[in-house]
């Protein structure tokens, strides 16, 4: 990875095509290239055949490109293609972009019921789940039947964010001011146990990042991030079909992306998670075998998470106080690369050589995962 971008974030009044033109400009601008340079495009969220559609409008006509739509996930997806088309000659320079402009278009149906677009969904909307909302806190519902786990050490996921996104001058929470477990327990409840703190931001937003082979990413203006392991996983589309509401399929994206990687949870120095809601994050940390199965509200007590804790996590304040703009996947892997060039500002982890992020997709459907290292 040689280049990393954001567009505007928050309300912004910008088309789609303007948000990824902002962030796909500032990643290609640190990488010292231009449009013309890019000859592999993935992106998605546009419309149908999304990467053609952003082509056409930059003017590309690319040897490679994916829209990959897995939700959340799909840019973490989109790496690991990515790597394989530089790898086998199909292209040399691969940029990933995306853009929501869902809070200036309305365009995101708050609580919607779930659409009969699957023969499984029939289990699911007759009963005006709000989705996917409900759906995500039927999965918080059965951690705390099962282990025990309480509201507050869910509360404590969205204090850290907040911290941290007070370090970030970008983050849509910036200057809101931090808040506490017993506020995130006193905001509305939205559906049971979740409340509305535990929700990530509906914003606009997007991402960029551009990748290319180790040996030409040595020679250009910033120093490379190399994408040491990748891995994916997909369990289900509805709910009703999930095989565990516990046991998410990050447990094997994470297991494939540190065998390929080399290393092991221990290891990583900064960890980026997908934070739709809080539970995700739980639930994502017990995947990844940072704690076990039903370990995850301990893991999270006393600020561990927090700026300062022993566990960096979500340094840009997350999906919850940063920016969530529809799909979030992409901004986790720009942080990431951030932090692994020593870029974070007021937020950086000293020393930070390993990173980890992992997307989440649909209701828990699809998880991806990539580890960045620097380079050596």
């Amino acid at each position: 990875m040689v280049g990393v971008g954001e567009s505007d974030l928050g309300i912004t009044g910008l088309s789609i095509y303007q948000l990824q033109t902002q962030a796909a400009r500032a990643a290609l601008g640190e990488a010292g290239l231009g449009f013309n340079d890019v000859d592999g495009l993935a992106t998605t969220g546009v419309e149908r055949f999304s990467a053609t559609a952003m082509a056409e409008y930059w003017g590309l006509q690319p040897a490679w490109v994916s829209s990959t739509m897995e939700g959340g996930s799909s840019f973490e997806f989109m790496v690991g293609a990515a790597v394989d088309a530089i790898r086998s000659g199909r292209c040399e320079v691969v940029l990933i972009s995306y853009g929501s402009n869902q809070r200036s278009a309305a365009s995101r149906r708050l609580g919607g019921v779930p659409e009969a677009h699957t023969p499984s969904t029939q289990y699911e909307a007759p009963y005006g789940v709000l989705s996917p909302l409900s759906l995500y806190a039927m999965a918080a519902q059965r951690h705390f039947h099962d282990y025990g786990t309480t509201g507050e050490q869910l509360a404590e996921i969205a204090v850290a964010a907040r911290e941290w996104a007070l370090l970030n001058p970008k983050a849509y929470r910036y200057r809101a001011g931090s808040i506490t477990v017993d506020d995130v327990m006193a905001s509305p409840m939205i559906s049971t146990p979740l409340h509305r703190l535990d929700c990530c931001l509906v914003v606009d937003g997007g991402g960029a990042l551009v990748l290319t082979s180790l040996d030409r990413a040595r020679d250009m203006p910033k120093p490379p991030v190399r994408v040491l392991g990748c891995g994916q996983s997909t369990t289900h589309i509805s709910m009703s079909q999930i095989p565990d509401l516990t046991r998410t399929g990050a447990v094997e994206a994470g297991a494939r992306a540190f065998a390929e990687a080399g290393v092991g949870p221990q290891d990583v120095d900064v960890v980026e998670l997908y934070d739709s809601f809080t539970i995700t994050v739980l639930l994502t940390l017990e995947a990844l075998d940072f704690c076990g199965p039903g370990e995850g509200g301990a893991f999270v007590a006393d600020g561990r998470t927090r700026p300062g804790g022993t566990f960096p996590m979500n340094t840009n304040g997350g999906g919850l106080s940063y920016c969530h703009p529809g799909m979030y996947g992409v901004l986790l892997l720009v942080e990431a690369v951030r932090q692994l060039r020593g870029e974070a500002g007021d937020r950086q982890v000293q020393g930070a050589e390993l990173a980890l992020a992992h997307g989440t997709g649909g209701l828990l459907s699809t998880h991806g995962t990539v580890i960045l290292g620097v380079d050596r």
